[in-house]
């Protein structure tokens, strides 16, 4: 850490030097460039001669205390010292906090694909309760959420739900849920009373616009036909389901819950370029891990990270060994003790390759 600091501290001096230097006064474009990056590193800076001042202070009380005989003179000073290592773990804690690099993408919002895997109806029974959860947590955020795809079994279950969230930060404390999650339970068409375990897929796609993803025209195929399943009036009397298919991928979107052929467009523009940006940001991290051996919160989705079980009304998040026994909370949307744990989980590992 010493090593980290002393070279964030000679970097912030640095950039002090060259923000005067007529050279970069008279170039608007290191001007902005070497402007933005001091003033990311300034509240660290400031962390950083805050510790060391307080350090300093502390091991002057302590030199202090040894040469102090009188009791009033000795209670004082321990209250020094005590102060003074409450504000250095607070401020240290700070320091690591800011040195932990932010993933730009956490304040994005987002799109959420729920998908029913083994298990057959009960699977998609189940993705309905995870489209339910993350609903009324979005709600409980006071995030608005979108319905764009839905398609469903006819017992109130999903083989694939597709839906948004807008709402400040949502990305940052969503992306936590892709995964295979899975749900030990009585099925309501079990006649027997045996327990079933079935699996449910949740992808979370930070959403893209026409900044992060640029898409050609002659990439995409688009299709239109006439939407099927339930709807608001009007949905199943025209042509206006859109399907969209990207021609050098092979990926495939479609979007029949608008009434308009137009919004239907715009919805499945939506998440195919959210599922297209997560690709090229895959294949980034992926060239990234292969380099640094080691895997940095890719939230592998074809390992199972959460499981609900009934029985013991217990929710167990396998990648952090963390358990609830409040299952029916958890499923109406109270799933922050997950979140912060994650973080924290996360937060920790990023430092720990910082350091």
């Amino acid at each position: 850490m010493p090593e980290k600091t002393d070279a964030i501290v000679a970097r912030y001096d640095e950039l002090n030097r060259l923000l005067s230097s007529p050279e970069v006064l008279n170039d608007s474009d290191l001007l902005r460039t070497y402007g933005q990056e001091q003033a990311e590193l300034g509240p660290i800076v400031d962390a950083i001669h805050r510790e060391a001042a307080l350090r300093q202070e502390l091991t002057d009380a302590r030199a202090l205390r040894d040469e102090e005989s009188e009791a009033d003179m000795l209670a004082l000073i321990d209250e020094e010292i005590d102060r003074a290592e409450r504000e250095i773990e607070a401020v240290t804690k700070e320091l690591h906090e800011l040195l932990v690099p932010k993933d730009p993408r956490d304040a994005k919002n987002v799109i959420v694909e729920i998908r029913a895997g083994a298990g057959g109806d009960e699977a998609g029974l189940f993705a309905a309760d995870l489209y339910r959860m993350y609903s009324m947590y979005a709600a409980n955020q006071g995030w608005k959420t979108n319905l764009l795809s839905a398609n469903e079994t006819g017992i109130g279950g999903y083989k694939e739900v597709i839906f948004e969230v807008k709402g400040r930060n949502a990305y940052s404390r969503l992306k936590f849920e892709s995964g295979v999650h899975r749900v030990q339970r009585v099925p309501v068409t079990e006649t027997s009373g045996r327990i079933h375990t079935s699996t449910t897929t949740v992808a979370v796609l930070p959403e893209a616009d026409e900044l992060d993803l640029q898409i050609s025209d002659d990439d995409l195929r688009i299709d239109i036909y006439r939407a099927g399943g339930h709807g608001g009036q009007g949905v199943n009397t025209t042509d206006s389901a859109v399907r969209i298919t990207h021609l050098p991928t092979g990926l495939v979107v479609q979007c029949q819950n608008e009434r308009s052929q137009l919004q239907n467009k715009a919805r499945a523009m939506d998440v195919l370029r959210a599922r297209l940006y997560d690709l090229q940001q895959s294949l980034r991290l992926s060239e990234r891990e292969q380099e640094r051996r080691s895997q940095v919160g890719t939230g592998e989705r074809s390992e199972k990270i959460r499981t609900y079980n009934y029985p013991q009304n217990r929710v167990t998040d396998h990648r952090i060994g963390y358990s609830s026994y409040q299952l029916e909370s958890v499923l109406s949307g109270q799933i922050d003790e997950f979140i912060e744990q994650l973080m924290a989980d996360e937060q920790a590992r990023l430092l720990a390759q910082v350091a």
